[in-house]
This record gives structure tokens, sequence and C-alpha cells, in this order.
């Protein structure tokens, strides 16, 4: 396997993994946040918020991002390659920075409450688990 594969392989599979992430809280995490009161199942977010802030979800996270990058230089102007790394750049940490996070931040000061946070913040992760899948697809062809 030469170095260009094996970091399409390397960046299909950091992307698979954040898909994973994301689709897990999509698909069970925030329902059983649901089935709690708006207060604790709030409080039980903020937790989750800060615990994330950790250098294993970093290195997955933006590391795959980094990953992402390369495999677009590297592979130009593969346009399954670039619409990979458009996807998770853009779908995943974009949308993490620009959808997820305020709303994350917003939580914590206690400007929303459960209800209010929890539709938004919820399609927004939706997004950004199909866009790592996309790219995780992608990145292969």
């Amino acid at each position: 396997m030469t170095a260009a594969s094996a970091l399409l392989v390397a960046a299909s599979a950091g992307s698979g993994l954040v898909a994973g992430i994301f689709f897990a809280f999509s698909t069970f995490v925030l329902a059983a946040l649901d089935r709690l009161p708006p207060e604790d199942a709030a409080a039980a977010m903020r937790a989750i918020n800060v615990t994330v802030l950790n250098p294993l979800f970093f290195a997955a996270f933006f590391g795959t991002g980094g990953l992402a990058l390369a495999a677009a230089v590297v592979h130009w102007p593969d346009p399954a390659v670039l619409g990979a790394a458009v996807c998770y750049l853009a779908g995943t940490i974009g949308v993490t920075i620009a959808g997820n996070v305020p709303l994350n931040e917003r939580l914590a000061r206690g400007g929303l409450d459960w209800p209010g946070y929890r539709r938004p913040w919820g399609r927004w992760n939706h997004v950004r688990a199909a866009a790592a899948l996309a790219a995780a697809v992608l990145f292969p062809l």
C-alpha cells in the first residue's frame, strides 16, 4: 500500500469513527436524555459537553480533519477525495463550530432550556453524522 492510499484509509476510518460517535448521539443518547426531566437532561448534556473536551476525542475529530485536508492536497484534483474532504471539513467540523458549539455554550450559561437546545442541537448533530459518514464512504472511491 502506498502512503497516498494509506492516507485515504486513515481519513476514511477517522471519518467513520466520528460518524459513529455522532450517530450514537442521534439514535440513542439524545433519546435517553429525553427520558429525564428537562433540567436533568440539560445537566447531563452540560456534563457531556465538558467531558468531550479531551485529547482522545480531539485527536479523532480534528486529526481526521487534518487527514482530510492532507488527502485533498495529495489526491488533487480527485473529485471523490475533494468531496469527502469538503463533507468532513465543512459538514462535520464546520457544523460543529457554527451550530453545535454555540448551542453548547448557551446551554452552559443557562441561556437555553432543554427543549430549546435539544431540537436544534439534534438537527445539527444529524447533519454532522451524515457528513462524516459521506466522507467515510467517499474517501476510498
